[in-house]
């Protein structure tokens, strides 16, 4: 019996030794902005004016246009800051976009209704949702390309998001 335990172990040992965490640590150039061009499908992580990585990603189920309220389908457009983080979200991992502001609260609270919020760039869940515009106004990429941009994005950074 003991010799099946420590085969046993070993082996579970050498499995997991595979296993990658989904936290990454990043140590090269910081990360000044990210810009969003939502036309494109490209995101990318700018040093100064230099371009780091860039990514293509999935947008809400609305694209066009700017969101307006909650439930709309639409990703914000304009100038935010990359305000939090979530280790333990349902879409693998996932950084926080500080819509809305000031002004998109006014423009809702005109319309009648709430702003929304908890807009991320996040990954997938598992298992993937299939093609296309699925977020509901979310900012989709690949879980891998998120634990890239969640090493390499800190709290602060300012978002440039375009139409």
């Amino acid at each position: 019996m003991g010799r099946f335990f420590a085969f046993a172990l070993l082996v579970a040992t050498i499995a997991l030794s595979g296993c990658g965490s989904k936290f990454k640590t990043y140590h090269g150039p910081e990360v000044t902005r990210v810009v969003v061009f939502k036309h494109s499908r490209r995101l990318y992580l700018m040093h100064e004016q230099t371009p780091l990585k860039v990514y293509r990603f999935r947008l809400g189920f609305a694209p066009e246009g700017h969101k307006q309220v909650e439930g709309d389908g639409r990703t914000p457009e304009g100038e935010y800051l990359i305000d939090r983080r979530n280790p333990n979200s349902d879409f693998h991992l996932s950084i926080g976009i500080s819509y809305p502001n000031a002004n998109d609260v006014e423009v809702a609270r005109r319309l009648g209704r709430p702003p929304g919020g908890d807009i991320f760039i996040h990954g997938t869940p598992r298992p993937f949702i299939g093609q296309g515009d699925w977020t509901w106004g979310c900012i989709a990429v690949s879980n891998e390309e998120i634990e890239e941009i969640y090493a390499m994005v800190r709290d602060g950074t300012p978002i440039s998001i375009y139409p």
